[in-house]
């Protein structure tokens, strides 16, 4: 595995494997505790919407071959909530947004377009035709037909989806139970005091918050030193879990001790990457556990996560589109060296342009709270100032 596997082969991989060992668990939630949980069964809609003919406007509801006798006495008044007569012929009924539309009555007529004679009669200014203005019963769907399918992200318009089919409860996926760590003699816990050489540990939070935001029930398996037994132990505790992600520790430095574990396992399927921030990522098998190594850099970690982590967790919880949504943008500066690995610059846009951030070193998180997204530059390329390349956001990937 010495040869640098691309990032869409690694992707691929990753996905593939995800695929094969979906999470399986479920539980039923009220609807509105289910944002960010995923859907675990397809739904069909219960009942028509909307389950009647309604006014989409305030005005007046009318059969268009009445118009033709002239001003039309209003016969009745309807609000939204009320059961109205059926449109005694010759009349108009007083409608307001949303309410029924009488039987019998084919188009409504908005109240900007009337104008009220002395004796109360309508007299329509503009002309009409036939489903004017009324939202027909079943428009948006039919009841029995498909609504959600499993594995639909459950954010607040799907919510709402489910909410206007009057669905209190949903079947989800359960939280998948995700073993965090991170690796290093190095780390302090916030609120510690630094000794020499020692630097604050941020992965944990980043890590956690992003896999809370998917779902995910984390397990904190805390900071684990540079010591091979410690790194078992800590790992060991973590078989009652169905994913183990780590930070650092997973190049072959001297004191990369699960790295070195991993390989001694022979269950190393991805190691090292054509990417960049993220070269050591790495994905192995620890006994009936996966494992996704992630780089110690929080900007490698922060990359690797959302590019692969991600969608794999999104993949094996039967999520159909997972990988991160990209767009078009304009290059704002010109990047004359062409990289060995696939690049991911840190950008901010500016005037529809991307502006390429001063501080792309691997080790910082500043330059990605700044930045608007990542800019993908594909190996042995370069680009010019004006030139068009894939932009991926920060906002659709829960930063």
């Amino acid at each position: 595995m010495s040869a640098l596997m691309s990032v869409e082969q690694a992707l691929a991989e990753l996905l593939g494997l995800a695929r094969a060992a979906p999470f399986t668990a479920r539980e039923s939630v009220a609807v509105g505790d289910a944002d960010g949980r995923v859907l675990a069964e397809d739904l069909q809609a219960a009942l028509d919407l909307p389950p009647w003919d309604n006014s989409a406007m305030d005005g007046y509801a009318l059969r268009l071959d009445d118009l033709a006798a002239g001003p039309l006495p209003v016969s009745q008044q309807v609000f939204a909530g009320q059961a109205p007569a059926p449109l005694r012929a010759g009349s108009c009924a007083r409608v307001f947004t949303g309410a029924p539309v009488p039987a019998g009555a084919d188009c409504v007529q908005l109240q900007e377009n009337c104008s009220v004679d002395e004796q109360g009669r309508v007299v329509s200014l503009t002309a009409l035709r036939r489903g004017d203005n009324i939202r027909r019963q079943g428009n948006e769907i039919r009841a029995g037909t498909p609504l959600l399918a499993a594995g639909t992200l459950l954010r607040p318009v799907a919510l709402g989806v489910l909410a206007a089919q009057g669905i209190a409860q949903v079947m989800v996926l359960r939280r998948p139970r995700v073993a965090l760590l991170s690796s290093g003699d190095e780390l302090a816990q916030a609120g510690a005091v630094l000794q020499p050489g020692q630097i604050f540990d941020s992965n944990r939070v980043l890590l956690a918050t992003l896999l809370e935001r998917l779902g995910c029930e984390v397990v904190d398996l805390g900071r684990v030193a540079d010591d091979a037994r410690q790194v078992r132990a800590v790992l060991a505790g973590a078989r009652d879990c169905e994913l183990i992600i780590s930070s650092a520790g997973v190049s072959v430095g001297d004191a990369d001790c699960i790295g070195a574990l991993l390989r001694e396992t022979g269950e190393v399927k991805l190691w090292k990457l054509a990417i960049k921030p993220g070269k050591p990522f790495t994905f192995a098998q620890l006994g009936s556990v996966p494992l996704l190594g992630l780089p110690g850099n929080p900007g490698s970690a922060l990359v690797t996560f959302l590019l692969l982590a991600r969608p794999y967790l999104l993949a094996r919880m039967g999520v159909a589109r997972v990988a991160p949504p990209r767009v078009p943008v304009v290059a704002g500066f010109a990047w004359p060296k062409a990289g060995k690995r696939q690049e991911y610059l840190r950008v901010r846009l500016e005037g529809g342009r991307a502006r390429l951030l001063e501080n792309q070193s691997s080790a910082t998180l500043l330059s990605a709270v700044q930045a608007d997204g990542l800019l993908e530059v594909p190996a042995g390329e370069t680009f010019a100032a004006g030139d068009i390349l894939d932009f991926i956001g920060f906002d659709g990937l829960g930063l």
